[in-house]
């Protein structure tokens, strides 16, 4: 649904110029096949990447980890048993079953997604007489708050993914100019995760940091690092993109936690990433009842009900 919502503007622009809808459609289709292409590219020559150093890498990672080990040991008394080789073992072929088993579901769900856009896009399925059907009776009512609905969720998910980019561009900059391995990697890696709101932000700088100790000195440049990447996320994330999302998006951060959580135990990653959006959608639906508008209050912090 979200995916479509994204096309909606091109498939009406395209119409008001009497382009047929099955070409729209197509349109639309290689439009999402050329961003996959991208992807997929940048994917590839990240995994070159990857290859082409992995055994300097571990190199210093194994001796780092030995260093860590004997520091624990002689200041806090814990003794980690280690088998030889431990991070080599994650690129092992012995381990490349659950590599492809992720890919397979990823094209699962990739071709039901493409299908259900499809339909979308094709006004197979009409979310206005179902609105008008079920929860909203009033015709009206009902077209007024689907396009609300549209409006702000269009704009989520281009925000989202300017600012991820923006996100991921920066991060693996940060990496070039710090000489922290894999910045392809790294810059994907930050673009993709920020789709988790809140949550995302710390797990890339966690992930990219416990990374930047095998490579930088922990005494001066890794806090230097630490700081870089901190900043972009608090740039992008806790400044610009507040900035963009406007009021429409002012969800109390109890509301964030808890649907986060809620969503993510439901549908895992797919959950986490769709929290938001589903609770806005929930919000403005809220709005329209007087007996509801006060949770939709709460939802958004505000003090008082919504007019």
């Amino acid at each position: 649904m979200f995916i479509a919502l994204l096309f909606l503007p091109l498939m009406r622009w395209l119409g008001r110029r009497n382009v047929p809808k099955i070409i729209s459609i197509i349109i639309v289709l290689l439009l999402v096949a050329l961003g996959l292409k991208l992807g997929i590219e940048l994917i590839q020559l990240s995994s070159k990447q990857i290859l082409a150093n992995n055994t300097e890498f571990l190199s210093k990672a194994e001796l780092k980890l030995a260093d860590l080990k004997i520091y624990l040991l002689d200041n806090f008394g814990i003794e980690i048993e280690q088998e030889h080789g431990f991070i080599g073992q994650f690129f092992e072929k012995e381990n490349l079953g659950s590599t492809l088993g992720f890919l397979n579901s990823f094209l699962t769900t990739l071709l039901m997604t493409v299908f259900f856009v499809v339909l979308w896009l094709a006004e197979s399925i009409n979310v206005h007489k179902l609105l008008n059907s079920t929860l909203l009776k009033r015709r009206h009512t009902s077209i007024k708050t689907f396009m609300k609905i549209e409006k702000d969720l269009i704009k989520f998910i281009k925000v989202k993914v300017l600012v991820s980019a923006l996100t991921g561009l920066f991060t693996g900059l940060m990496c070039v100019f710090f000489d922290v391995s894999f910045p392809i990697f790294w810059g994907l890696f930050a673009f993709a995760i920020n789709f988790v709101q809140m949550v995302g932000s710390f797990i890339s700088v966690i992930f990219l940091s416990i990374f930047a100790f095998v490579e930088l000195d922990p005494s001066s440049t890794l806090f230097f690092f630490i700081f870089a990447i901190s900043m972009v996320q608090v740039t992008f994330g806790a400044v610009l993109e507040p900035i963009f999302m406007g009021k429409s998006f002012s969800i109390n951060v109890i509301a964030v936690l808890v649907m986060l959580m809620f969503w993510g135990f439901l549908w895992g990653i797919p959950g986490l990433i769709m929290a938001i959006p589903i609770t806005v959608f929930i919000k403005i639906i809220l709005e329209q009842f007087e007996g509801t508008k006060v949770i939709a209050s709460l939802l958004s912090g505000s003090e008082r009900p919504l007019d």
